[in-house]
């Protein structure tokens, strides 16, 4: 696997610069080369170093001063001095204004690319390090095995396409658990070593998106004050995850086109690119399609994206899978609480849970009992200690005491309050059109205008 450091030798002597560059250039590493200290600062400002190979005398500036100026300014390269047997003193000194290492002259190719391997993993295991701080918040959202056909096949897909190094394009609506299974494509995959870096793209600022994609340079804009690596350079090596793709703005998609087809990227700011080596998975709970047709995303981005689609069906589709989501979700609560702690559902509580139609999902399904399993005072969950959406799919009382009539009028009621719900939240989809909202769901808008009326609901 082609490495991906980015290295710049400084060495006043032309002869041994060209030795250097050609031979790491040979080993696979990107290398920029300076003829002194004062430029090689100048190029370390503007650039994104990972390593500095760096003799410590030449003119101008030497290599223990070039060490102190890099630091005072904040920047974090990797410095590996450069001495003569007899400056080993010299080289110390270097170590202590802030360089890792040193190599000793005459220098031996078999030395440099193993010093270099060890530096790349220490920079590898500090982004690593770096990284999972920021998503360990997220990593308790295991996966737990489920009944449905369709969610069966679904598992043979992720098993199937993660041994693959192909683009995964996951479809669904919001919180049908998209992040979860893009996970376990990288858990299953050759690159499960590496880093798995989670983004999504409608959090972040626009005018912050390439930086965090890309990286830049110091000084690259306002409030640039130290280099920056981006998403694509952490995630080198391993998967990068693009949650919510289709709120990527128009000039970011060309930019993340170049970066999957040319396997490059360019730090804002900077004139050089960087090789890096990323599996793309991406999701969304967009029609891209439709938004293709817009013209609000690239036809060529969408292609690409799309080698490999896998879709999430929601919850409503799937509702044998409930009995197993509520036993994964009241374990894992009660594993919060300690070992005394068993959570129970009343049966009325559990014919509420089953009825209802989960718009949002296994995440509002999660939500809803994390909330009762704080609520709860016995460890057995009530109706009461659930949300209050779901309080109209709970069993009725019969007027008449037939349970014969009451189960057939409490089904009915069910079907008519799941249909309202399933309507006005495709019309919220809609922006509140009426009649898009009845296109979408294939009835007429008579036909809509009248299960609003039975709800008691506005037509407009």
């Amino acid at each position: 696997m082609e490495s991906s450091l980015q290295i710049l030798v400084v060495d006043d002597e032309p002869a041994i610069r060209q030795v250097l560059v050609g031979m790491l250039t040979r080993a696979g590493y990107a290398v920029e080369h300076a003829g002194d200290g004062e430029e090689a600062l100048a190029r370390i400002e503007k650039g994104s170093f990972d390593v500095v190979l760096s003799d410590i005398k030449m003119p101008r500036m030497d290599g223990i001063e070039l060490v102190r100026r890099v630091r005072a300014q904040g920047l974090d390269p990797l410095f590996l001095m450069i001495t003569a047997f007899a400056s080993v003193d010299t080289a110390i000194e270097a170590m202590r204004a802030g360089a890792y290492d040193y190599l000793i002259k005459p220098l031996r190719k078999e030395d440099v690319l193993h010093r270099l391997t060890q530096v790349g993993n220490v920079i590898r295991l500090q982004d690593e390090n770096r990284t999972l701080r920021q998503i360990a918040r997220h990593m308790g959202q295991d996966i737990c095995s489920l009944r449905s056909p369709a969610m069966q096949r679904l598992e043979r897909q992720i098993q199937k396409v993660a041994v693959t190094d192909h683009t995964v394009l996951i479809s669904g609506e919001s919180g049908t658990g998209k992040s979860v299974h893009a996970r376990a494509i990288h858990d299953a995959s050759v690159r499960s070593a590496g880093l798995f870096v989670p983004v999504n793209c409608g959090s972040i600022p626009e005018q912050l998106l390439e930086s965090e994609f890309f990286g830049h340079v110091k000084g690259a804009f306002t409030g640039a004050d130290r280099i920056k690596k981006g998403l694509f350079i952490q995630a080198d090596h391993g998967t990068l995850f693009l949650d919510e793709i289709g709120e990527l703005p128009l000039h970011l998609q060309v930019k993340l086109l170049h970066a999957l087809e040319q396997h490059q990227v360019r730090p804002v700011g900077s004139e050089e690119f960087r090789k890096v080596d990323v599996r793309i998975v991406a999701a969304t709970n967009k029609d891209l399609q439709a938004m293709v047709r817009d013209g609000t995303f690239r036809e060529d981005l969408y292609f690409r994206l799309n080698v490999f689609n896998i879709h999430i069906p929601a919850l409503r589709e799937r509702r044998q899978d409930l009995e197993t989501l509520l036993d994964h979700f009241l374990t894992r609560n009660a594993a919060k609480f300690g070992d005394k702690v068993v959570f129970s559902l009343t049966a009325e509580a559990r014919e509420a849970i089953m009825a209802y139609p989960w718009p949002g999902n296994t995440r509002e399904l999660e939500n809803a009992l994390e909330r009762a399993s704080v609520l709860t005072e016995d460890g057995a969950i009530c109706l009461e200690d659930l949300p209050e959406a779901l309080a109209g799919f709970a069993p009725q009382p019969s007027a008449n005491g037939n349970p014969k009539d009451r189960a057939v009028r409490t089904l009915r009621d069910r079907i008519q309050e799941m249909e309202v719900q399933i309507i006005l939240e495709v019309i919220n989809e809609c922006g509140g059109d009426r009649k898009q909202a009845a296109r979408n769901l294939g009835i007429g808008l008579s036909s809509l205008y009248r299960k609003l009326e039975q709800a008691n609901l506005p037509k407009l």
